[in-house]
């Protein structure tokens, strides 16, 4: 026997259990998730940081509203998620003119130097800053979720693989695992898995792509002073940070790969270590952990939110790329009121004029490229 919500929720990343939050209590919803664990995959390989200059500008105002949302939050929780951490971007001049957004603003070498004193001098002409930027505490952010969610009745399921999903009446029958549940609405929160689960579902897919993207955590001769910031080459080439008395680093590639349990490749890591060693005086001397995880994008790299414009009662809530943190709260606060809405609600205009926030404006940004998936 199916049991029945008003939507089923496949997928428990940060995108699944942030709008399971967002709609607990409003309607009855179940969470099912294919590993032993949530948040197994992208979200417990993530970055770690929130960044507002970061993304097409759609994904900086969503960036916003979320650390807006996150930060009304933190007075309530044992430790908080957010703390300050700005963002650096060095390059030449060209390039950094070219990736800065309106929420950095330029600085001088020296004070580059001066905010990151194992940059080598040589090395970069131009730098900017995005003071706005802030640390996450990634584990205390995905617990807040499930503990507001399972508190609001959300039922949430581990281990359970979908394998079957298809229309049924005027909702969706969905196989998990052993158990089998039926829901008005079913939500695609799967990740680099979410064109899968469309094929299961006999829905047309979006041609999301995965890419690759490793990390690792590394000891130094000589750590980063306590306020250094995050630093990234405007090339995209590599970003690093502090992590403690260690290092995170990052080549920031974007390979193409499939759905998997990604994993570094051989070489990788140890490039990175080199050219790293090459360019700062911090003098990494091991790799202590090094993981890759997969984010997921569609070809214009929006994140794709909104109902299915013909598989009726699928939502898509994916295609987050490498923004999944940084857009959460405000995607799960946009999903959640289309969702409830329902697929025949139709977009209601809003907007500044009408005397609304600007999680209502972003709203509106959002949904005019996403509403109507496939029109």
């Amino acid at each position: 026997m199916s049991a029945n919500y008003d939507v089923v929720i496949v997928g428990g990343g940060i995108a699944g259990l942030s709008l399971a939050s967002a709609l607990a209590g409003k309607c009855s919803v179940a969470l099912v998730e294919a590993e032993q664990s949530l948040a197994y995959h992208t979200s417990a390989r993530s970055a770690r940081q929130l960044i507002p200059s970061y993304g097409p500008v759609v994904v900086q105002e969503l960036t916003l509203r979320t650390l807006g949302l996150i930060a009304a939050r933190d007075a309530e929780l044992p430790e908080p998620v957010l703390s300050p951490r700005s963002f650096m971007l060095i390059g030449d001049e060209e390039t950094v003119r070219e990736e800065a957004s309106g929420h950095m603003h330029r600085i001088s070498h020296a004070e580059a130097l001066e905010l990151c004193p194992v940059l080598d001098p040589g090395f970069f002409s131009a730098a900017g800053l995005d003071t706005g930027s802030f640390a996450c505490n990634a584990p205390v952010l995905l617990e807040d979720h499930r503990r507001r969610a399972e508190a609001g009745g959300v039922d949430i399921i581990t281990g359970a693989k979908v394998h079957s999903a298809q229309r049924l009446g005027s909702g969706w029958e969905v196989g998990a695992g052993q158990e089998a549940f039926q829901a008005g609405t079913v939500v695609n929160a799967a990740g680099a898995w979410a064109d899968e689960l469309a094929v299961i579902s006999g829905v047309e897919k979006l041609g999301l792509q995965p890419y690759r993207r490793t990390a690792a955590i590394v000891d130094v001769e000589r750590p980063l002073p306590e306020a250094c910031p995050m630093v990234a080459a405007a090339d995209e080439s590599f970003y690093f940070r502090k992590e403690g008395q260690d290092v995170l680093i990052s080549p920031s590639e974007s390979v193409p790969s499939g759905p998997e349990d990604a994993k570094p490749y051989p070489g990788d890591v140890e490039a990175l270590v080199a050219r790293l060693n090459a360019v700062t005086t911090m003098g990494i001397r091991s790799v202590k952990s090094a993981w890759t995880g997969l984010r997921t994008e569609a070809a214009d790299g929006v994140p794709v939110v909104g109902f299915d414009a013909e598989a009726t009662g699928f939502f898509w809530l994916a295609g987050q790329g490498g923004y999944g943190f940084q857009t959460s709260s405000g995607i799960a606060e946009l999903a959640a009121d289309l969702i409830l809405a329902g697929p025949s609600a139709g977009l209601v205009a809003r907007g500044e004029d009408a005397g609304l926030s600007p999680a209502s404006r972003t709203a509106v940004a959002l949904a005019a490229t996403r509403w109507s998936i496939r029109h």
